[in-house]
């Protein structure tokens, strides 16, 4: 990743509103494998985008992107007005080093797949561990601030339940009040339905409803659950080949998707349910 000029690539245009993440020109790659080719893509402050394609498009290495567990061969990511992977030197933009990517990170949470909660922690004390190791707080408002996090995702009767105690919706719930308890901007979402039951879904999809409500957040959602895709997005983007095929709002993604290429991949996922 090398240093690179200001001017070519803007983060808006003129009278545009600044975009909370902004992928401009973005390249992945391992070796000659190309897993994201020049991706442009923004989500506006308070937007519920999810991210869809088959395995290998690199919807997932979008996220990753953004938590900066892989790095980017070219372009620049912008998180909330500032870049993420670079940082300014005069009229350049450098790689960013380690104490950039943490402040820059920490407006950034992410829950997971397998929730990787701490297992010999209480919900009420995984959700603490952050604001009171990372952020600093005291061990009191870490309590106030997670107390109030688990009321918000329904688990107050359950926060001095080990996860080994907790069903499979409760631990993404407890995980996702500990995410929200570092006060990010914007969340991540890593197939976070795929190991429920299908009746809990809808459960944490209210819980994630209620979030953005509250709290004004972004979030950007990778799934294969085409059903919660379109239950909860403001935007839907097919990737394939590493870009966005087509996007739009869920009634007309899913409704009349434009693309042969997105019309095929729908009609496979409908024939597989």
């Amino acid at each position: 990743m090398d240093a690179q000029d200001l001017s070519g690539f803007p983060l808006r245009l003129e009278g545009d509103a600044v975009p909370m993440v902004s992928f401009r020109k973005v390249t992945k790659s391992y070796g000659s494998l190309v897993v994201l080719d020049s991706l442009d893509l923004d989500v506006a402050e308070g937007e519920m985008v999810s991210v869809i394609g088959p395995s290998g498009s690199g919807k997932t290495t979008v996220l990753r992107m953004l938590m900066t567990l892989e790095t980017i061969n070219g372009g620049v990511i912008y998180v909330d007005g500032e870049p993420l992977t670079h940082m300014p030197r005069g009229d350049r933009l450098v790689p960013a080093d380690s104490r950039h990517l943490r402040r820059i990170r920490a407006k950034i949470g992410m829950c997971f797949q397998q929730f990787n909660l701490f297992p010999h922690m209480t919900a009420l004390e995984n959700c603490m561990e952050g604001p009171v190791h990372v952020l600093g707080l005291s061990k009191k408002e870490a309590r106030e601030r997670s107390e109030e996090l688990l009321a918000m995702v329904g688990m107050t009767e359950k926060r001095d339940q080990h996860p080994s105690r907790l069903s499979g919706g409760q631990q993404q719930r407890v995980a996702i009040a500990r995410a929200m308890a570092m006060r990010p901007k914007v969340m991540l979402f890593d197939e976070v339905t795929s190991a429920l039951d299908p009746e809990v879904i809808g459960e944490v999809t209210n819980v994630i409803r209620k979030l953005v409500a509250e709290h004004n957040l972004t979030m950007l959602m990778v799934t294969h659950q085409m059903g919660f895709a379109k239950d909860i997005s403001d935007r839907v983007c097919f990737f394939y080949g590493g870009r966005i095929e087509e996007q739009g709002t869920p009634d007309a993604l899913f409704g009349h998707p434009k693309r042969e290429r997105t019309q095929q991949f729908l009609s496979a996922v409908r024939e597989a349910i």
